[in-house]
């Protein structure tokens, strides 16, 4: 942040406070906050903050950046093998001022150091992102998160150094995919235990455990989150698309069969299992052939089969959509 002897520079006019809307590129109009790691959030785009984003800057909310693999074709050229996503860099330049000096200063301490918390280790040795959100206009939410790479030493050119000046933050993404907040939860439970002949002919709810279909609304694979509440002796879901399955016996575990009520969490990136009470589960997989496959976009097939289900038997899957662009 410079220090230097000049005229005191005036903020440029923004069309006034509030949360005023700004224009990103390749998203239109839209509102922004970042959320650090304490849970505090910081709008980017309200002059009433006492700093606002200058959008002729932004980047790095488009698509996703990708490695590609090929293999050299014989007769010329190359075949696609293999694409990886990579972690991707958002440039985000922020104008900071303030009436005093001493104002301004406080102002662009406490943003500085919003962002470069990021980088600071846990006790565990892990550090906490930071999360950026782009809300548009017709109310969609998308998020990514974030750490502080670079950018928060001052420019000089918007501003004077004194009481105004820009920074123009890099902000690096472990997964460069966009994610909605809003989460996407799917209930499946045991259909009612009825005689179908007596005294008249019933249906059961649709919302039945069995063959059934999950709609990915994202553009990308998402690892759901499995919650699944007994009675249970064996768990087993397939993916009837790729055929890719993976079961679960709770009595692999030493704890016997799930019970009415009991749960047991099955996530799927990072893998694990946890029974309610926290313990660990995962060795109850049917490995080596256990494949805790994702959701990819669009409908997928699958079905949930509950071996020795009864009366509470359900399985709640939950994942947030993910996305190529803000």
């Amino acid at each position: 942040m410079p220090l230097i002897t000049a005229p005191v520079v005036t903020p440029p006019p923004t069309g006034g406070g509030g949360s005023t809307p700004v224009p990103l590129p390749e998203i239109g109009f839209a509102t922004a906050s970042y959320t650090d790691p304490t849970g505090r959030v910081w709008p980017l785009t309200n002059e009433d903050a006492g700093w606002f984003t200058l959008a002729d800057g932004v980047s790095g909310l488009g698509a996703s950046p990708y490695s590609l693999t090929t293999d050299a074709h014989p007769r010329g050229g190359a075949r696609l093998r293999y694409a990886q996503p990579q972690a991707r860099a958002i440039v985000w330049p922020l104008y900071v001022y303030g009436e005093t000096h001493v104002e301004f200063v406080g102002r662009w301490r406490a943003l500085a150091t919003a962002f470069t918390r990021t980088l600071r280790e846990n006790p565990d040795g892990s550090r906490t992102p930071g999360v950026l959100e782009i809300a548009r206009p017709d109310g969609t939410r998308r998020q990514i998160e974030v750490f502080y790479q670079e950018g928060f030493e001052g420019k000089g050119t918007k501003g004077s150094g004194i009481v105004s000046d820009a920074a123009a933050i890099t902000l690096w993404c472990e997964d460069p995919y966009w994610a909605d907040p809003v989460e996407v939860a799917v209930h499946r439970e045991t259909g009612a235990l009825s005689s179908f002949f007596t005294p008249y002919p019933t249906v059961s709810s649709s919302q039945v455990l069995g063959a059934t279909e999950v709609t990915n609304p994202g553009d990308v694979i998402v690892w759901p989150t499995w919650t699944v509440t007994g009675p249970a002796s064996l768990i087993t879901f397939t993916h009837e698309g790729s055929s890719e399955s993976f079961s679960l016996n709770p009595s692999a575990t030493g704890h016997g069969n799930l019970l009415a009520g009991e749960q047991v969490t099955i996530s799927t990136d990072p893998p694990s299992v946890r029974y309610q009470d926290g313990s660990n589960w995962v060795g109850g997989l049917n490995w080596p052939a256990a494949v805790l496959w994702g959701l990819a976009p669009g409908k997928n097939p699958v079905t949930f089969q509950l071996d020795g289900s009864g009366p509470g038997s359900a399985v709640d899957l939950r994942f947030n959509p993910r996305y190529e662009t803000a």
